[in-house]
């Protein structure tokens, strides 16, 4: 499928779930959109913390098409799903034409699930896509750099990796980093203050096998715990797993 098509299909409400595994070779990304008092905040905040936080596209106030990104997209309906945050609450929801402000700025930020077809490609297994689940995400005890009144910790993903195949996972991810590039940790899970991986704060559990090794990616949802800091009045973001779908080729967003 290309990714038009299930854009058209997410605007129309034929499609609402997460996007790991689906328009390969295309990048997908996270969205954030903040009231313009905050952007020049969550700017800074972004590139303080590059690894979780890889800025693609930032647009103007008030504009709901990507230019850069997908041309002819409309950013307020072609997620699956969003999160709205309402000082201390978050909403759920499909679409948010009703909410939109022309002073919301929104920034769209690297996923990992665009390096995934590149893991695939030299036989490293993904296993959230073969079990057909959302990837683990975990928020960890290890802080981010704050910015004005953005702050929280590093929120990662988590893919088991069998251990031969480690150094290999590390190489072709390094190779991406506006996408989170290399791991920030492989091996045990306490040392990022995760109790159980069979428990992760957003996305679905999913099997480690024997001989397997937990590896982590810094993850786009880091954004989403310094909103819950910071109660704004309104923002918005994807839900985890839920992202926009871009016409941006992959390859565009390797090193080397």
């Amino acid at each position: 499928m290309e990714p038009r098509e299930l854009r058209e299909r997410i605007r129309e409400g034929l499609w609402k779930g997460p996007t790991a595994g689906y328009c390969p070779g295309y990048t997908q990304v996270n969205v954030v959109i903040v009231e313009a008092r905050y952007a020049f905040h969550f700017l800074l905040f972004c590139q303080r913390n590059p690894k979780p936080c890889p800025v693609l596209e930032v647009m103007e106030e008030g504009v709901f098409e990507p230019r850069f990104l997908a041309s002819g997209a409309d950013i307020r309906t072609d997620c699956p799903k969003y999160r709205v945050f309402r000082g201390g609450e978050v909403e759920e929801r499909e679409e948010i034409v009703d909410l939109w402000r022309e002073d919301f700025v929104t920034f769209l930020l690297g996923c990992s699930f665009t390096f995934e077809r590149a893991l695939l490609a030299e036989g490293i297994p993904v296993r959230h896509i073969e079990e057909g689940k959302n990837v683990p995400m975990y928020i960890t005890d290890k802080p981010c750099e704050p910015a004005g009144s953005f702050q929280g910790n590093l929120v990662v993903t988590m893919r088991p990796i069998p251990g031969d195949l480690v150094p290999k996972a590390v190489q072709v991810t390094a190779r991406y980093p506006g996408v989170h590039g290399a791991p920030v940790h492989v091996g045990d899970p306490s040392e990022l203050g995760i109790r159980d991986l069979n428990a992760p704060d957003f996305g679905d559990a999913v099997t480690v096998k024997e001989g397997e090794i937990p590896v982590f990616w810094a993850c786009g949802v880091t954004p989403q715990v310094a909103l819950m800091a910071l109660r704004p009045q309104i923002a918005v973001t994807h839900a985890p797993g839920h992202m926009f779908v871009t016409d941006r080729r992959d390859e565009e967003f390797a090193a080397w």
